[in-house]
């Protein structure tokens, strides 16, 4: 199962990445939640796809570098994902450092017709700020370029 949810959350990172809406929503349960960076809040598959697909039509968005802290069983339908993530601006190579986040994932194991397979019940991204520990925020970045650059290899 371990497999299954770092898969699910690679997906997500990938579809933000592509700008394809209908892909990180289809990622959601119907009745999923998405708490952005902001502390914007998308309720529902639906809102999901539509909001997102407003913002990947008006902005090119920084892509996601991600590494997963986490994957623990809460149930056996129910695991929940920890994760860091770094942001890579359009056109550019280095991660962000002020945009890092922290996010989690609960990934719930559903039947919406597409037989079982886990999905999204909610995701939440939240600012690595470290407030005060700027040595934390250094070293996050550093291991989210590392990572960067071994997937360029």
């Amino acid at each position: 199962m371990d497999a299954q949810i770092r898969s699910l959350y690679q997906r997500l990172l990938e579809s933000w990445n592509k700008n394809d809406a209908k892909g990180f929503a289809d990622l959601f349960a119907v009745d999923g939640n998405s708490v952005g960076f902001d502390g914007s809040q998308m309720n529902g598959r639906q809102e999901i796809n539509d909001q997102l697909a407003q913002i990947f039509t008006n902005h090119k968005v920084s892509s996601y570098i991600g590494i997963v802290r986490e994957v623990r069983p809460l149930s056996p339908a129910v695991f929940l994902l920890r994760a860091v993530a770094g942001m890579i601006p359009p056109g550019q190579t280095e991660i962000k450092p002020d945009v890092n986040a922290i996010q989690t994932l609960i990934a719930q194991k559903k039947d919406e017709g597409k037989g079982e397979n886990f999905l999204i019940a909610v995701f939440h991204n939240t600012p690595a700020a470290f407030h005060g520990r700027p040595e934390l925020s250094a070293q996050l970045t550093e291991e989210l370029q590392q990572a960067a650059n071994n997937q360029k290899d």
